[in-house]
């Protein structure tokens, strides 16, 4: 019984005819069709039909006996990163001595949605093959490959046999660590202002004291520890380093106001990329890095600091955050703030409005924590409006649409200025830029001598 099973796959549902197939007996049948007015193509009818079945027989077996030696495997990372492009490999091995043509159907995560993905090659006798082919997720969670399908048949092409490789695998999808590493190279390397991230002019010293040391040529001699000095009774200085071990948190709103769109990805989704991008520069500069998420309850909270793990630690609480289709509860955000962050840190707030009012209503919430922590509110430009104010006007809608655009741009002016207007830092940011535009300000602040 397993037997005939194994045979009816074989045979029935694993085998296929070819267009090729169909068109060549269709030939042999026109050509009997036309045997009734001219006879002697009857013979020639007969002839091709004997020779299309022995060939098309060969080719089957044929075809049983290559798709053996057909070896698949596919090559993926350990893990993507959300929102950029990578590269998935499927390197393909014709272990036969003869040329063959293969038709490649992968099958992708349900998440992109193709049906229609498929290769053809053709491939000569002992041939190796690599198929590249790019994806890019815009959504966080565990991504499923199924198995590779490998449609085999010979030059001939009359019939194809399915041969299915078990490649089954499941690769998590994660902020992007791409644009971690692009970031962190930029910022480290000495090109890194042609870059984007710009480097700030730092102002004055730091007031952390490290230790006293003997007066050398070229110490400022403003330094100079006149007490130290009497009683070594030779020039001594104080000397002093970069403030360090400052605590910055990342909060972000996953109300529906984070919900928007944008080239693929939700706002989220950008600040969840920022977040781990800020997070990884704040570690390097020797600062503590933190997190906290909310909307209409709270979310994770990830403690300050800047042990090992503390970046993973991070990773995974961001790995597994999603949008709320509810408004955000910034009262519960400022008891949280209150609790749970006693020393005064930069607040890294990601959120978007997207109307003066919904401004006003918070902006209460916003100057509180701002009388005991360094905030830095993070908004979003709407690119595509802003792409409608630019354009000319020819009818009564692109008017519409333009006089639209260019109230919703001032709007966003006057939320900054209104922010400004009570010592609140503000950056106004379209959604592709964030991750160069925060890095720029936290280093600016570090510049200042703010944290």
């Amino acid at each position: 019984m397993q037997i005939l099973k194994q045979l009816y796959k074989t045979i029935y549902l694993h085998t296929f005819l070819t267009k090729r197939f169909f068109i060549t007996w269709l030939v042999i049948i026109a050509v009997f069709t036309i045997s009734f007015n001219y006879s002697f193509l009857f013979t020639i009818g007969k002839i091709l039909l004997i020779l299309l079945t022995v060939i098309s027989v060969l080719d089957y077996i044929f075809v049983l006996i290559y798709r053996r030696k057909i070896e698949c495997i596919r090559i993926l990372p350990n893990i993507l990163s959300l929102g950029d492009e990578q590269n998935i490999t499927l390197r393909i091995k014709n272990k036969n001595l003869s040329p063959i043509k293969i038709e490649v159907i992968d099958e992708l995560p349900i998440e992109f949605q193709k049906r229609d993905f498929s290769f053809k090659l053709n491939m000569s006798g002992n041939e190796t093959k690599n198929i590249l082919y790019n994806i890019r997720p815009l959504t966080r969670g565990a991504y499923t490959f199924g198995n590779c399908n490998i449609f085999v048949s010979t030059l001939l092409g009359l019939i194809q046999h399915k041969q299915i490789f078990a490649l089954q695998a499941s690769v998590p999808v994660y902020p992007s660590i791409i644009q971690l590493k692009k970031h962190e190279l930029q910022l480290f390397n000495k090109l890194h202002s042609f870059q984007g991230i710009k480097k700030s002019r730092k102002i004055g010293h730091s007031y952390e004291f490290e230790q006293i040391k003997n007066y050398a040529s070229g110490d400022d001699y403003r330094t100079i520890n006149w007490k130290a000095t009497s009683k070594k009774n030779q020039l001594m200085v104080n000397q002093f380093g970069d403030e360090k071990s400052q605590q910055v948190y990342s909060i972000i709103d996953k109300s529906r106001a984070m919900i928007m769109p944008f080239n693929g990805l939700s706002l989220l989704d950008y600040a969840i990329n920022s977040t781990l991008v800020i997070s990884n520069t704040v570690l390097h500069k020797d600062d503590k890095a933190g997190l906290l998420t909310f909307n209409e309850k709270m979310g994770n909270f990830v403690k300050a600091d800047r042990k090992i793990g503390q970046l993973k630690s991070i990773i995974e609480v961001l790995y597994k955050e999603e949008e709320s289709s509810y408004e955000a509860n910034y009262e519960l955000l400022y008891d949280a703030v209150t609790k749970l962050i006693k020393q005064r840190s930069l607040l890294i707030f990601y959120t978007n409005f997207e109307s003066y009012y919904t401004l006003e209503r918070y902006l209460p919430v916003f100057r509180k924590i701002n009388k005991t922590h360094l905030l830095l509110l993070v908004v979003f430009k709407n690119t595509e409006i802003e792409k409608y104010s630019y354009e000319t006007a020819t009818d009564t809608l692109s008017i519409y649409q333009k006089t639209i655009g260019k109230k919703m741009l001032a709007e966003k002016e006057m939320m900054l200025k209104e922010l400004a207007k009570y010592g609140i830092q503000a950056l106004l940011t379209a959604p592709q830029d964030l991750s160069t535009q925060t890095i720029n300000k936290y280093l600016e602040f570090k510049a200042k001598g703010w944290i």
